[in-house]
């Protein structure tokens, strides 16, 4: 354990990892990797989520609940917030995050947003049935070693083990589920500012929710560049806010090349270009050599033929 890190006990003697809000995003990534979670403490302040709140609140009552057992008949799933809450941009590009997203999907071109959401698990609510997130992807068998996505969920209010706080099998993102019945699981508690981050791979599931109040986090979800995301970006934030945002943002949200010959539009233009009016085009193959070495064989074989 690192200096200025925590734990705390699971189910089984299972240490919940707890890492300082300082703490190096690879370091962050390799945790990630060894069982499938990470929880940094204290992230960001009470005055960035009450501003938040406060933006997400019409919307989150406007929010209808589930509409089955699995989204939650008192859950209440409240997306768009790149669009509906300025203030969630921030959490979406916080450095600590997009560094250890961009460590822990490295062997992608790119990474882009996949999902923004709160959630907010009302009393009353039964626990999840447990998942692995990736199964939107048409429950597609990606390799044991092949990372999809890394999922974000940001403590809006404190997460406990009475109002619903996260359930995670850790280590079962390289198990088959019937390998995973022998692993117990933990909840992942942590204060008001804190983030959980977990993988695609992972079995998890929301908390039931046997409190007076309602557990609320922010899911913001990335994936690797060359997937279909789960909340369409493009709809969600229409483009006269689109064009408000910074190119950084932009790029994150999908308005860019995800890899070789992905995302370009008409005649080969870049779609960030496109958004601001210009030309500007679609990088050709020779720029992805530095990706992984199959791009460089081919570029290589066209230098030689």
């Amino acid at each position: 354990m690192q200096l200025g890190e925590s734990s705390s006990v699971g189910s089984v003697g299972h240490q919940a990892r707890h890492f300082a809000p300082d703490a190096d995003p690879a370091d962050i990534s390799a945790h990630l990797a060894e069982y499938g979670y990470a929880i940094v403490d204290g992230v960001v302040d009470a005055s960035t989520l009450d501003q938040l709140h406060e933006e997400a609140r019409p919307h989150i009552e406007a929010s209808a609940h589930g509409r089955d057992i699995y989204d939650g008949r008192h859950t209440r799933r409240t997306g768009a917030l790149i669009a509906r809450c300025p203030t969630a941009r921030r959490l979406v590009m916080h450095p600590t995050v997009v560094g250890t997203v961009e460590h822990f999907l490295g062997h992608a071109t790119t990474v882009q947003l996949h999902l923004t959401q709160i959630i907010s698990i009302e009393p009353g609510e039964t626990k999840q049935k447990l998942h692995r997130d990736q199964m939107a992807f048409d429950f597609y068998p990606f390799p044991p070693d092949y990372h999809v996505q890394c999922n974000t969920m940001w403590a809006l209010t404190d997460f406990t083990a009475a109002n619903g706080a996260t359930h995670i099998q850790p280590g079962t993102s390289g198990m088959t589920d019937h390998e995973a019945r022998a692993v117990e699981e933990i909840q992942a508690e942590m204060t008001r500012g804190s983030v959980l981050f977990y993988d695609g791979k992972v079995l998890h599931g929301g908390g039931a929710n046997h409190s007076n109040g309602p557990r609320q986090g922010v899911n913001i979800t990335y994936a690797v560049g060359w997937v279909r995301q789960e909340e369409n970006q493009f709809l969600a934030c229409p483009p006269e806010i689109a064009r408000t945002l910074d190119d950084d943002l932009l790029r994150m949200m999908g308005y860019q090349q995800g890899a070789f010959a992905l995302g370009y539009v008409g005649d080969q233009q870049d779609p960030l270009a496109v958004l601001r009016g210009t030309d500007e085009k679609v990088k050709v193959v020779s720029a992805f050599t530095e990706s992984n070495e199959s791009f460089q064989t081919f570029v290589d074989e066209l230098d030689h033929r």
